[in-house]
């Protein structure tokens, strides 16, 4: 299995982006998929989070400016940022505990995500 994240960047306080993470490689399903990020010098800590029904939540830093989603066709989870703040900065990584022949939970690789004017 392989996961892969894409849709970082630099974006001025107040701008938006949308993160992408996708799976592939021979998965039977999977089950919650979520976001987590870790700033310099910070522990790593959860953004948001969604069940294979749909089923959301979220830190209480990012409720109401940032949206989970997902495509269950595609094996994918996205993260849209809205409204972005200095303090959004970090590093983020997807989370996905996916169904092989075992359930693991398998981490992307990061994307820097840099709020700056």
């Amino acid at each position: 299995v392989q996961v892969v994240e894409s849709g970082g960047g630099l974006v001025q306080p107040g701008g938006s982006l949308r993160l992408s993470c996708t799976a592939s490689g021979s998965i039977f399903s999977i089950n919650a998929m979520g976001w987590y990020r870790q700033a310099p010098g910070k522990v790593r800590e959860l953004v948001a989070r969604i069940s294979y029904g749909g089923t959301t939540n979220y830190a209480d830093s990012v409720q109401g400016r940032f949206t989970i989603s997902r495509d269950n066709a595609k094996n994918t989870v996205y993260l849209q940022m809205n409204s972005l703040k200095p303090e959004d900065t970090a590093v983020y990584y997807c989370n996905l505990l996916i169904l092989t022949t075992t359930l693991t939970d398998y981490w992307g690789q990061g994307t820097q995500v840099t709020v700056s004017s």
